[in-house]
């Protein structure tokens, strides 16, 4: 299942024909990724991604992730995902990461509109959350550049570099969304 963002934009089920490309940002990127991301160390070799890649489809088979890969001009060019689908509660979270040189972009912002969209309209979710670090300033403008309310900050709610961080969580409810 492909979902076309735009003309320059597609996302993809991830799948093991995009293991090596994605392994391959993973490094180019490492250090960037490390700061805000707690699996990135956890990434290391082709079969580590396999592996997860794995996990991911199982995932989805049950119904309880989507996890693309961005595909940025025929480039694979980072991840987005809608993760912990709760089927009862109606209720998802999106992640997202990029690769450094396409920041900037407006890349996720459209990426998450397109996946909120899939959500709102064929998952019939009710209530989308996006969780960030609260000194992560460029994923922090994402659901406030998309109107998403912030609900508050969970502390020290993920481990990262083997340091509790803070976490805001925002949320977007299918009857805001202005699409």
């Amino acid at each position: 299942m492909t979902i076309k963002v735009d003309d320059n934009i597609l996302l993809e089920l991830i799948d093991n024909t995009h293991a090596v490309p994605v392994l391959n940002l993973i490094e180019a990127n490492r250090n960037y990724l490390k700061e805000w991301l707690p699996w990135v160390d956890n990434i290391q070799t082709i079969g580590d991604f396999k592996n997860y890649i794995a996990k991911c489809k199982l995932q989805h088979d049950q119904g309880s992730d989507l996890g693309y890969v961005i595909i940025f001009n025929k480039i694979v060019a980072g991840r987005i995902g809608l993760h912990n689908i709760d089927h009862q509660n109606k209720i998802a979270s999106i992640g997202y990461w990029l690769d450094e040189n396409y920041t900037g972009k407006g890349i996720i912002s459209k990426c998450c509109k397109a996946i909120i969209n899939y959500a709102y309209d064929t998952l019939n979710i009710n209530r989308i959350e996006i969780k960030c670090g609260t000194g992560n300033n460029k994923s922090k403008a994402i659901p406030e550049k998309l109107g998403f309310k912030k609900e508050g900050i969970l502390r020290e709610a993920e481990l990262v570099n083997n340091t509790f961080i803070d976490l805001y969580i925002f949320s977007m409810l299918k009857k805001e969304w202005a699409g």
